[in-house]
């Protein structure tokens, strides 16, 4: 299950599973109820905590990007004919504004095989059929003898993390609250994530000057809007409602985890934009 043979395992899932693990037996140390439960937060709020830097780095990134809508659409309009032009006149804008189009790829890169090593080990743990298996597979990769145990208690607030609520006619209706709340939470999130189209005021004494060469542009100008626009909205329903799916199909200490993990993104979001909505402020003054 845990093969320390796999690079993969050897590199980013053992040392998870020995952080969860510890978080684990300090919790039943102090002899708090639900600790499996517990720990998984725990230990997605560190992971969190640690990929804070990269994460604020990328979602400025984002944002610095939209901001410069309005200049790449003048860009675009004035050299459309001009393929090389308009690259060259492009990356002006980025140099000028101090953004690098491809920065916020590399911490999203950098993060993946963190968030897929804790999901792999979540779902490998809350999925297995035997439990003594699972406990026996996890005492052979532990660091420390200290950290070994001889059980893995799977309640949590009264529910079991290893269910499903598309078990719901088996264990409760009440699991199908799961899959809504991180449907709604995720809805949350990419709300705030979208960026704001910004207003451009043409001075009146320019309007006459620009009539004839925005005219052309206009119509085009207005399709891609609309298009970029209809597909920004698709994309914050249809990320929800699969996001929500997947919820339904998977056992709860993963939505557990996806959901801390979503909560601490919305957190991160909101100081961001009072960050950026307080520069905007001075820089207006």
């Amino acid at each position: 299950m845990f093969d320390p043979n796999n690079y993969f395992n050897a590199v980013f899932i053992i040392p998870i599973l020995n952080i969860l693990i510890a978080l684990y037996k300090l919790l039943l140390i102090v002899k708090v109820p639900g600790a499996l439960g517990f720990a998984l937060i725990l230990l997605t709020v560190i992971v969190r905590l640690l990929l804070y830097p990269m994460t604020m780095s990328q979602l400025r990134n984002v944002q610095k990007l939209s901001k410069l809508k309005p200049g790449l659409d003048k860009i675009t309009a004035k050299y459309k004919h001009d393929k090389t032009k308009l690259h060259q006149e492009q990356l002006n804008l980025y140099k000028q504004a101090g953004v690098n189009p491809a920065a916020g790829c590399l911490p999203l890169l950098l993060q993946m095989p963190i968030l897929i090593a804790l999901y792999n080990l979540f779902f490998q743990i809350l999925t297995g059929s035997n439990l003594s298996q699972i406990i026996e597979e996890i005492n052979k990769v532990v660091y420390f003898s200290f950290l070994k145990i001889s059980s893995l208690e799977l309640s949590f607030f009264g529910f079991n993390l290893a269910y499903k609520p598309s078990e719901w006619q088996k264990y409760g209706i009440w699991l199908l609250l799961i899959p809504v709340a991180t449907a709604v939470l995720q809805y949350w999130q990419t709300k705030m994530m979208m960026p704001v189209a910004a207003s451009v005021k043409t001075p009146q004494s320019d309007i006459s000057q620009k009539q004839q060469e925005a005219s052309s542009f206009k119509k085009e100008k207005k399709e891609e809007e609309d298009m970029s626009t209809v597909m920004q909205k698709q994309m914050s329903v249809m990320m929800p409602i699969m996001i929500g799916f997947f919820a339904y199909s998977f056992p709860l200490g993963l939505s557990l985890y996806w959901n801390t993990f979503t909560i601490f993104g919305i957190i991160q979001q909101h100081q961001l934009n009072r960050q950026v909505n307080k520069e905007d402020e001075e820089n207006k003054i």
